[in-house]
């Protein structure tokens, strides 16, 4: 309840899950049924990063910041939409602007302010629902969809301990009830035994078609700092995989900062 992603938008983690999120869209927009995405730690949506928390901490400068100039190749379309909409779109504002008519966005916000600002924000949208609820509680709660074909998506703060047992297990049963849906779980790398320890989790609870795509901006030697970032895919829609390699390759390119163990990595844990 005390985290506020205005401090951090656009910095080099959001830039992974967004650009990585967009293709995911991308490609399961591709077929005309009707799609729903359900984000469940939506945040507010939209962020101005000339605010006095984007500025404060600067994160932005050396994410988004370092892809202003950015025109063609694989992140051209995901920055086309960053630029159009005049701030920084988070998943709730990007989601908004490629879904149709047909699809519907369900967003989930504990925080009682960014709850406000999000339903602010999308009041005139009748394609998007906001619900004031714990994220965990509504993946189990909302799932499976009546469309039958979506996208669950999971971005907690990871200010608590259990957040990566959390996922795992919210995974896992979803899965379990609707087995067809895709789902995205963004989480930070600070060391690896917390990372292990999840993509094993996975493992073990049985999950199929699992791909883990990752940033590293330098060694994970160091806990106390955000190290790089990765988004683990289940069900990724067909041609995700090779998006997802020049994605994680083009944003290594702008985002390196040259430290030791620096690099991407793009592992398929499960198998369909």
């Amino acid at each position: 309840m005390n985290y506020r992603h205005a401090f951090h938008a656009g910095n080099h983690a959001d830039c992974l899950k967004h650009a990585l999120l967009h293709a995911l869209l991308r490609l399961l927009l591709r077929k005309p049924a009707p799609l729903r995405v359900l984000d469940t730690h939506a945040g507010t949506g939209r962020y101005d990063l000339a605010a006095a928390e984007a500025q404060r901490t600067g994160e932005w400068r050396a994410g988004i910041g370092r892809l202003a100039e950015v025109a063609d190749g694989p992140l051209a379309e995901w920055l086309s939409l960053v630029r159009a909409d005049g701030g920084y779109p988070g998943s709730p504002a990007l989601a908004a602007a490629m879904l149709r008519a047909e699809d519907r966005l369900v967003l989930v916000e504990k925080h009682p302010e960014d709850h406000a600002t999000l339903r602010r924000l999308f009041r005139a949208d009748r394609r998007v629902a906001v619900h004031a609820r714990d994220g965990w509680e509504a993946a189990r709660a909302l799932t499976p969809f009546p469309e039958k074909r979506g996208l669950l998506l999971m971005d907690p703060p990871f200010e608590a301990g259990d957040d990566f047992a959390r996922m795992a297990a919210t995974m896992a049963e979803v899965a379990r009830r609707a087995r067809g849906h895709v789902q995205a779980g963004w989480y930070p790398i600070k060391g690896r035994a917390p990372v292990r320890a999840f993509h094993q989790a996975l493992r073990d609870a049985g999950l199929r078609d699992l791909l883990a795509c990752e940033l590293h901006l330098r060694e994970p030697t160091d806990a106390a700092r955000l190290n790089g970032s990765g988004l683990v895919v289940m069900n990724p829609p067909w041609g995700f995989e090779a998006a997802a390699r020049d994605i994680l390759a083009a944003l290594h390119a702008r985002l390196a900062t040259g430290e030791a163990g620096g690099g991407w990595a793009l592992e398929r844990l499960a198998a369909e």
